[in-house]
């Protein structure tokens, strides 16, 4: 017992947090199919009041549709969202995590790949989702490695926001 807690506070007292994905991640995923329209998608994403859906093919998650994606690839080419389905907008591929993935290890592969949510998949079955927002409210010491990431190299544009809301 005594090892196991002296392991865990150098774990910690390195920067490796003991906090998996799973720990922090929202199980109840809303989605939809890729062929619903905007207006479906659009009013699903009202009445969950959520920013963002996981897009299915089949029951498996294929891609992700958010706010922005609907502002860049909808609203801005001026498109019929009573015909545009999601399968057009959404963005491919699927950036996922596995449950058991640390958490500082899923903050780098969205830095790495500028985004804020990583679907969520064990046996390649949809389990949750997890965003920047989730980690940064739910650990304090996982801002302290945040504060590192973005000291040491560019924020992403798409993430400043949170990270200037959250880590101050």
């Amino acid at each position: 017992m005594i090892l196991l807690a002296n392991k865990r506070e150098k774990e910690q007292s390195e920067g490796s947090l003991p906090l998996k994905v799973r720990d922090v991640m929202t199980r109840e995923v809303i989605s939809v199919d890729e062929n619903s329209t905007v207006k479906e998608a659009v009013e699903i994403m009202n009445e969950f009041q959520i920013g963002s859906l996981l897009v299915l093919q089949k029951g498996k998650a294929i891609g992700i549709v958010t706010e922005r994606d609907f502002l860049r690839r909808v609203i801005a080419g001026a498109k019929d969202v009573m015909n545009i389905k999601m399968k057009g907008i959404m963005t491919t591929p699927l950036v996922i995590a596995a449950p058991d993935m640390d958490l500082d290890q899923a903050v780098r592969l969205m830095f790495k790949k500028k985004i804020k949510k990583l679907a969520v998949v064990d046996a390649n079955k949809l389990i949750g989702i997890v965003t920047l927002t989730d980690i940064a409210r739910y650990q304090p010491r996982m801002i302290k490695m945040l504060k590192k990431l973005t000291t040491g190299q560019a924020t992403p544009k798409s993430m400043q926001k949170v990270i200037d809301y959250y880590i101050v």
